[in-house]
């Protein structure tokens, strides 16, 4: 009677065996199924491109990043500084354009001015040569007079004007003048011309 028991005992201890083998085989064919599944979604997640906007709205977040307010403040300063020293480097382009053609005016009105001293300078040498020709013929004409004759109108004469005729000519002609002339008249003259004749050196 034992035999058979021990035989049929075995029998249910293999069938029993092979059953867990069975429900473990499929639970782990279970797993494996459902872990490769998880991996091809998170496969496809990663390849799928990301819309960053749909994220920002489904967060409830702007789609636009907003800078912090001193950050802001501090944007709307360098801006301004920005814009400051561009009208100043306009209004300092603007003056030295002005300033150029002010230099271009005063050349011209220089040369202008160069020119026109240059053109009275040469008037006044011709005036002067003529003025000099003058005195010159009407000493000669003087001293070609009588003496009595010059000498009245020597009388008539301004000091200075009559001394410097009587100074140009020959000292003969010049003394028959001064020796026809009234005793005032001869001291006047002979002053300014000794005076003329002070700073001449002796030497």
């Amino acid at each position: 009677m034992a035999g058979p028991r021990r035989k049929a005992r075995g029998r249910r201890t293999r069938a029993g065996r092979g059953a867990l083998v069975v429900i473990a085989g499929l639970l782990v064919g279970s797993a494996m199924l459902r872990m490769g599944h998880d991996a091809g979604q998170v496969l496809a997640r990663s390849e799928a491109p990301v819309d960053v906007l749909a994220l920002g709205g489904a967060q409830g977040g702007s789609a636009t990043c907003e800078p912090a307010p001193d950050m802001q403040l501090m944007l709307e300063r360098f801006q301004e500084r920005e814009a400051h020293i561009e009208t100043q480097e306009t209004a300092m382009a603007e003056r030295m354009q002005a300033l150029k053609l002010a230099d271009r005016e005063v050349a011209r009105k220089l040369a202008r001015l160069i020119e026109a001293e240059e053109a009275l300078r040469v008037t006044i040498a011709l005036a002067d040569d003529a003025a000099e020709g003058d005195i010159a013929r009407l000493t000669k004409v003087y001293e070609s007079m009588k003496p009595k004759n010059a000498a009245a109108l020597f009388e008539e004469m301004n000091a200075d004007f009559a001394a410097g005729f009587l100074g140009r000519m020959r000292p003969e002609a010049a003394g028959g003048i001064m020796a026809n002339l009234s005793p005032g008249a001869a001291h006047r003259f002979s002053v300014v011309l000794a005076a003329r004749n002070a700073g001449v050196p002796t030497d």
